[in-house]
């Protein structure tokens, strides 16, 4: 008899246990963002969450931070409970000067922020075309942001797509320590890649990977076909 009673206990404790979970409200509000350098979107590898930010509230039990990936575009959202919130780049991730600066951030219903970074390098004077049928063609100028820092690479990148980055590509075309401040161009044959349709969509962008980061940094999503 007794323990038919702790059985109907515990089945009532836990079904008690159940109800209170399921009763806590979800989040609801948006937070949206864009990585910024003086107001200029920065653009970042999208795949793989391999850029991401942080989030923390403080006066809470669990201390972990809240992860946000970024796109892409350089852009970011999360959806959270309203509140105050600390906002920070990954430690050690991004091709930007490490500074990790916190942001505070209010969110009521919703909140809009820029996250100002100071990235290595910056691209300028970027056109990229297709010339003739087979040859991809690039030229962009790297801007030195950050006062130390050395260019590893530059690269131009093809995709099927326009999710295109140093991981998902079909052509690339890598130039080793480039030279910063001076307009550089980078050429691909595509006859030979087997992905690259006669006639299909064909999309491009360059980047410039930073001495020491763990990311590079990538001009805007071109269709060049």
């Amino acid at each position: 008899m007794k323990n038919n009673i702790y059985i109907l206990w515990f089945a009532g404790l836990f079904f008690t246990i159940s109800c209170g979970l399921d009763n806590y409200d979800e989040p609801g509000s948006q937070l949206f963002g864009q990585i910024t350098y003086e107001g200029e979107s920065i653009g970042l590898r999208g795949t793989g969450e391999a850029v991401q930010l942080q989030l923390y509230q403080d006066g809470y039990e669990l201390d972990a931070p809240i992860p946000v990936f970024v796109k892409q575009d350089g852009s970011f959202e999360a959806t959270l409970f309203d509140g105050e919130y600390k906002l920070v780049t990954r430690d050690q991730n991004g091709p930007w000067v490490n500074d990790r600066d916190t942001m505070l951030v209010t969110v009521n219903g919703s909140a809009e922020v820029n996250l100002e970074v100071t990235p290595y390098f910056m691209l300028s004077e970027v056109d990229i075309s297709l010339e003739g049928k087979n040859e991809v063609t690039a030229t962009f100028t790297i801007d030195q942001i950050a006062e130390v820092a050395n260019a590893e690479y530059a690269m131009v990148l093809l995709g099927k797509t326009a999710f295109v980055d140093d991981v998902v590509y079909i052509g690339r075309q890598d130039l080793s320590a480039p030279q910063v401040g001076n307009e550089l161009e980078l050429s691909m044959d595509v006859s030979g890649i087997a992905e690259v349709e006669a006639n299909g969509a064909l999309f491009a962008r360059v980047g410039v990977r930073p001495v020491g980061a763990d990311q590079a940094i990538y001009s805007d999503v071109v269709r060049v076909r």
